[in-house]
């Protein structure tokens, strides 16, 4: 199995400001690879790098054997991607947009394909319609379609589902493990942590524009088994500061993390004796959204005491 993306020393810096620190990885063709981090973390400025969009300080970046700088054309011909912004032209309908998108890579007469990719989509019934009378969640379909419509072997998706219907959320994915499953390289950025888990065999976090973790999904969650107690407490505040420290708090729940299930009894006994009231108790097991907060804390403690 060959490379579809390689990277590597990738720097980036805006001003005083390094996006991206040396991130260094390689992606096989075939795979379904994800991308995750928090906000500013370095995710679209190394997808903006991969595209061209943006200009490295250092590194290397190729795309199926193409680099990036020095054989733009060919890089770029390999690679469809789907950006964050809603950005299109609003003089067209979404046929009109497709036909001229094929047209940047000297491709014509394809619109078997563009049927197929409207169809995937559900967007055959707006094939006429102009872009601008096309509601956000239309909007963010023709970006996937125009990603698609040359049939890239390596498919970048940032953040494709945010504002979109859990309808088409479904209908997307399916269609995108069907190009997955013929060969297609995907490359998913997303905050819906729980699409990273299911769709994604392998995935990098990044903070602060390093890599803070890469390696299987299966194997980062096997890392980081266990199980989490979400207790809804009345009075929270009368915790002692060690169980505040042990706990997070989530969407008001007070989240405590476990490496077994005989923690739990004297857990529930410690916070009654501190004056605790519990309103509601849950008892689920570990997934990649606390994986994800657990490497990020991880590397939070790191950096401070690298800082010491």
């Amino acid at each position: 199995m060959g490379v579809a993306v390689a990277i590597q020393q990738l720097v980036k810096c805006f001003g005083q400001l390094r996006a991206l620190d040396g991130v260094s990885l390689e992606i096989a063709e075939g795979e379904f690879f994800g991308l995750l981090g928090p906000n500013g973390a370095g995710k679209t400025t190394l997808i903006s790098c991969l595209a061209g969009l943006a200009r490295p300080d250092a590194g290397m970046l190729k795309v199926m054997g193409y680099d990036v700088l020095a054989d733009y054309r060919e890089a770029r011909r390999c690679l469809g991607v789907v950006p964050q912004e809603l950005v299109f032209d609003p003089f067209f309908s979404v046929r009109e947009t497709l036909r001229i998108q094929s047209g940047y890579f000297g491709i014509r007469n394809n619109d078997d394909w563009i049927d197929e990719i409207l169809a995937n989509l559900d967007l055959t019934s707006k094939a006429h319609i102009n872009m601008r009378r096309l509601s956000g969640g239309m909007k963010r379909r023709v970006l996937v379609a125009q990603a698609l419509v040359h049939k890239p072997p390596v498919i970048v998706l940032d953040e494709p589902t945010a504002g979109v219907d859990v309808e088409l959320r479904q209908g997307l994915w399916q269609f995108v493990q069907r190009l997955n499953g013929e060969g297609h390289t995907v490359i998913l950025t997303t905050h819906y942590l729980e699409e990273a888990e299911a769709l994604c065999g392998r995935i990098a976090m990044l903070k602060q524009g390093r890599i803070v973790a890469l390696d299987s999904t299966s194997n980062l969650l096997a890392r980081y088994s266990g199980h989490t107690l979400n207790l809804r407490l009345a009075n929270d505040r009368c915790l002692p500061d060690d169980l505040l420290a042990r706990s997070s708090n989530t969407q008001g729940y007070r989240v405590f993390r476990l490496t077994g299930f005989d923690e739990i009894e004297p857990l529930l006994a410690e916070i009654r004796q501190a004056g605790g009231i519990i309103e509601d108790l849950r008892l689920t097991q570990t997934d990649l959204e606390d994986v994800f907060v657990s490497v990020m804390q991880e590397a939070d403690g790191r950096e401070g005491v690298a800082a010491r």
